[in-house]
Formats: structure tokens, C-alpha cells, sequence
């Protein structure tokens, strides 16, 4: 979860990110594919800003609720 400490937006982020991963891919005889399983092999968050007043330097990261309130280490802030 992310918040914004500039406007108290808790809903709506721009998320930069790239991602590795492995995908089983399935081809029907027509040539069209469905991805019947996939895993998530990194991700990397590169970008987090907000959606409401476009801060990307007050937006940081929350843990989930019964978390203990600590947040993500490596997301940016």
C-alpha cells in the first residue's frame, strides 16, 4: 500500500515497474495464445507517483493492515 504525505491520497498511484517472468503459454491450432500459468521471477518498482497532485518524493510505502506498521524496504519513497 502506498500513501502520499502531501495530499493523503491512499487510492490512486502511477507505478513504474519492470518485471521478469515465466509464462506457460498456450496455442490453440488458430495461432492464439492464453497464459495458463505464470511466475513472478523479479520486480523491480522503479517509479511511484501520485495520481492526485503528482508527487513522486512524498509517496511512501505502508504495510498491509496487521503488519505491525513496518513498511516494504527497497520501495521507493
Amino acid at each position: 500500500m502506498y500513501r502520499c504525505d502531501a495530499c493523503g491520497n491512499k487510492t490512486r498511484f502511477d507505478v513504474v515497474e519492470r518485471t521478469r517472468v515465466r509464462a506457460y503459454l498456450h496455442f490453440t491450432l488458430g495461432g492464439e495464445a492464453s497464459v495458463e500459468e505464470e511466475e513472478l521471477l523479479e520486480r523491480e518498482v522503479e517509479r511511484v507517483s501520485c495520481r492526485w497532485c503528482g508527487s513522486s518524493d512524498e509517496v511512501v510505502t505502508e504495510a498491509p493492515p496487521g503488519n505491525g506498521g513496518a513498511g516494504t524496504p527497497g520501495t521507493p519513497r
